[in-house]
C-alpha cells in the first residue's frame, strides 16, 4: 500500500518547507507541494493542485492537507474535474498543515493505508478523520483493528532505558521510534502514551538522561520492547 500526500498552501515556501520536513522522517513516501500562485504570489493554484494530483496518480490513495479555507475551495474545484474513480482515491484531511503532514507521512512510511494516514493526521489536533470538503472518509474499521492488534493476547513485556542521544526524543528519533513500534503486532506504550503516535511521543519532550519506559502487550510484546530498547540505547544513530 502506497499513500501519496499533497500539501496545498497559499505560500510556495510553506508547502515546500512542509514537504522537506516530512521527508526527513518519511523518505520513501510520495510527497508533493502545491503552494502559491502561478506567478509566484500568495494564493492557491488550481493548476498546481491538479498537477500534484496527477503526479500522485500511481499511488494507491492520496491524502491532501491544506492551510486555509480558500485552499480547500480550490482543492474541491480540482477534485470536481477528476473522473469518479480518481476522485474516490483522494481524501482531504482537515488536520493542521505542518503537524498533520508530518504525522501522516510517518504513518504512510510505516505502510499504513489511507485510513491509517488520515487517522494519524487527525491526531495532530484531535480532528475527526473525515474528508473535507465533501467526500467520505474510508471505513475506519481497519484502523480500529490495528490499534488494538494483539491486545487480547496474554503476552506482556516492559523495560526502562535511559535516553542517551544529545538532542533527546525530538522529531527524527521520535519518527524512528514510531516506525519501529509499528513493525510489531502489539499494543505499545512509552511513558504512558501510544508508541505508534508520532505527535504523542514528541509531546513528551524527553531530554537526554530521561527514563524511557516501554510497555507492550500482544503476540510480539517481547520483541517490540527489545527492539525499542535497543533503538534508544543506540542513540537513534545520532
Amino acid at each position: 500500500m502506497t499513500v501519496g500526500i499533497l500539501v496545498v498552501s497559499h505560500s510556495a515556501s510553506v508547502a515546500t518547507g512542509t514537504v522537506e520536513l516530512a521527508r526527513q522522517m518519511a523518505a520513501d513516501v510520495p510527497l508533493v507541494a502545491a503552494g502559491g500562485t502561478e506567478d509566484g504570489g500568495i494564493g492557491t493554484s488550481f493548476e498546481a493542485i491538479t498537477a500534484g494530483l496527477e503526479e500522485l496518480r500511481d499511488t494507491d490513495g492520496i491524502v491532501v492537507l491544506c492551510d486555509l479555507g480558500s485552499a480547500y475551495l480550490t482543492t474541491e474545484t480540482a477534485l470536481d474535474f477528476l473522473d469518479e474513480d480518481d476522485r474516490a482515491r483522494v481524501h482531504v484531511s482537515p488536520a493542521p498543515l505542518v503537524e498533520g503532514t508530518v504525522a501522516a507521512a510517518v504513518a504512510a512510511q510505516t505502510g499504513g493505508d489511507v485510513t491509517a494516514v488520515l487517522t494519524a493526521a487527525a491526531s495532530a489536533a484531535g480532528t475527526p478523520d473525515t474528508d473535507r470538503p465533501g467526500g467520505t472518509a474510508p471505513d475506519p474499521t481497519p484502523a480500529a483493528v490495528d490499534e488494538t492488534a494483539g491486545s487480547s493476547d496474554g503476552a506482556v513485556a516492559s523495560a526502562a532505558v535511559e535516553l542517551v542521544n544529545e538532542s533527546g526524543l525530538h522529531a527524527r528519533p521520535a519518527a524512528e521510534f514510531v516506525k519501529t513500534a509499528a513493525r510489531f503486532e502489539a499494543r505499545v506504550r512509552v511513558n504512558d502514551v501510544d508508541a505508534k503516535s508520532l505527535l504523542a511521543i514528541m509531546a513528551l519532550a524527553l531530554p537526554k538522561g530521561a527514563t524511557v519506559s516501554v510497555e507492550a502487550s500482544g503476540p510480539d510484546a517481547r520483541q517490540a520492547v527489545d527492539a525499542l530498547v535497543a533503538l534508544v540505547r543506540s542513540g537513534f544513530g545520532e
